[in-house]
């Protein structure tokens, strides 16, 4: 596994052992995170994991080519975002398939030839590249802030995550801008209110009972103490936030806990976990990134550094 690239979970979808093993050895060698699911599953599987980077399906899940492909058909309606990626059984190609499965099947692979399903990964789910140092940098400064708002927490990340789902965690998040030459698009903090309030009145935080303003207080200075960190080491091009910039709608349905920023590029994803070492009680968030207006990686550049470069050879000084 390449630990400077994001990982991403996919729903595996295989009655087969052998191909299942196979799919198990390729998705430990390609940063996938693969999760088999049995049919009488499937539903709850659906509903449990809501930060999927696509689904890998057999041609025959459920035994046959027409059970496997109503399968795909009512995966696509419910969750149309995620790529579905289907194991054929003589030729790669999306070929002789029933009615209206080739319009939801983005790709296809034989289990004789894991290099196409390699490519379609690539082409569907790793479709834009991170600078390791954007990966790196990003979970170092949120746990600063975590760390300094709750300093009897312990706080723990996890590992960039890429998910093409629009399904909203929880019932509270924040969403904030971010606007550079190389970036335009969103950050969100992502909460469940019940842990988040218990961990309030735990801490004794909010100087009594906590309710939901104490929360959006909290998430909004947690918001803004990591936007601010961003800003300062990944921005920096203050002139970029001035030029006339196009903007898309945000359509946000509240039953669905859906979430969409009118672009189909992949959200860059970071769980975080507060842990009370003393009752072991934890909570988590869950930290996305939608870069749906503009992504330019290879004007990346990472400013805090170059001043501390610029103050170590003396042009700068500091007072």
């Amino acid at each position: 596994m390449n630990e400077n690239k994001p990982v991403s979970k996919v729903l595996v979808l295989e009655d087969s052992p052998a191909h299942g093993d196979a799919i198990r050895q390729f998705c430990d060698a390609n940063n996938l995170i693969g999760v088999k699911v049995p049919r009488s599953r499937l539903s709850s599987a659906l509903r449990a994991n809501i930060d999927l980077g696509g689904i890998l399906v057999s041609e025959r899940y459920g035994g046959s080519l027409e059970h496997s492909a109503g399968i795909a058909l009512r995966i696509n309606a419910a969750r149309p975002e995620l790529p579905i990626i289907m194991r054929r059984e003589s030729t790669p190609t999306l070929d002789n398939l029933p009615t209206g499965l080739d319009a939801v099947v983005r790709g296809a692979y034989v289990a004789s030839d894991m290099a196409s399903l390699r490519k379609v990964i690539d082409e569907t789910i790793f479709s834009l590249d991170y600078p390791s140092t954007l990966m790196h940098g990003i979970p170092a400064m949120t746990c600063t802030v975590l760390e300094n708002l709750f300093s009897e927490m312990s706080v723990t990340a996890s590992a960039p995550c890429i998910v093409r789902d629009r399904i909203i965690f929880g019932e509270v998040f924040s969403l904030i801008p971010l606007e550079s030459s190389w970036c335009r698009g969103y950050m969100m903090m992502q909460a469940e209110e019940e842990p988040i309030l218990d961990l309030l009145n735990r801490g004794q935080m909010s100087g009594g009972a906590a309710g939901f303003r104490e929360l959006n207080s909290l998430l909004g200075e947690l918001t803004n103490m990591v936007w601010g960190a961003f800003r300062n080491r990944y921005v920096g091009d203050l002139e970029a936030l001035s030029r006339s910039q196009i903007q898309v709608p945000l359509l946000i349905n509240h039953k669905q806990k859906y979430i969409s920023f009118g672009s189909e590029n992949p959200q860059l994803c970071f769980t975080y976990q507060l842990t009370d070492p003393e009752s072991n009680h934890a909570v988590k968030l869950h930290q996305r990134f939608a870069f749906s207006l503009n992504w330019s990686p290879e004007d990346f550049r990472e400013f805090s550094q170059e001043a501390e470069v610029a103050v170590e050879a003396g042009e700068l000084d500091l007072f």
